[in-house]
């Protein structure tokens, strides 16, 4: 798949097909996301990966009990270490490009899997607390993004989006 083709065809996937994802694929998932761009090329995330059900029942609880992650035969939990661009940039390196590079990150997860026929959803509605216990993170690793990952129980189209005039403004 092209990646103009992906950008514009990827949907949010919330009901997942009992298949499960090869580990090779879960290796190219990880080697796209760490592909991502970041402030100074600091990469300051971790990422979590569980295949556990027990974990991921323990998600859905910490996520508002939102159970299509425990459908998902895999569950990616990426994580921030602001420390690593604060060290670098101060409190805008700790507040802003931690979130920014993990952002991006998660935005080549959803486009990777979209491409290798997978679905995903980035899951941002959660308890962060909660989510650091279940997966017993270090107090400087920061949770801010849960994606179930799978193959799609039925295909979806993507949905409307906002005009172009509505929300770009040039400035000459």
């Amino acid at each position: 798949m092209e990646a103009l083709e992906a950008i514009m065809t990827r949907v949010s996937i919330r009901d997942f097909a009992n298949e499960p994802i090869s580990d090779e694929h879960v290796e190219i998932l990880l080697k796209a996301m760490i592909a991502a761009p970041s402030g100074g090329n600091l990469q300051p995330w971790r990422i979590y990966v569980v295949r556990s059900s027990t974990i991921k029942q323990q998600l859905v609880r910490g996520a508002g009990n939102q159970e299509f992650i425990a459908d998902a035969p895999v569950v990616f939990v990426v994580c921030r270490v602001p420390d690593e661009s604060g060290d670098h940039y101060g409190s805008r390196g700790r507040d802003l490009y931690s979130i920014q590079d993990t952002a991006a990150m998660t935005q080549n997860l959803l486009l990777a899997a979209h491409a290798l026929g997978f679905g995903a959803c980035w899951v941002g509605a959660f308890d962060e607390a909660a989510i650091a216990t279940v997966i017993n993170t270090p107090i400087s690793v920061i949770p801010v993004a849960i994606v179930p990952v799978g193959t799609p129980a039925q295909p979806r189209k993507p949905r409307s989006r906002k005009s172009l005039e509505r929300v770009v403004h040039f400035i000459q």
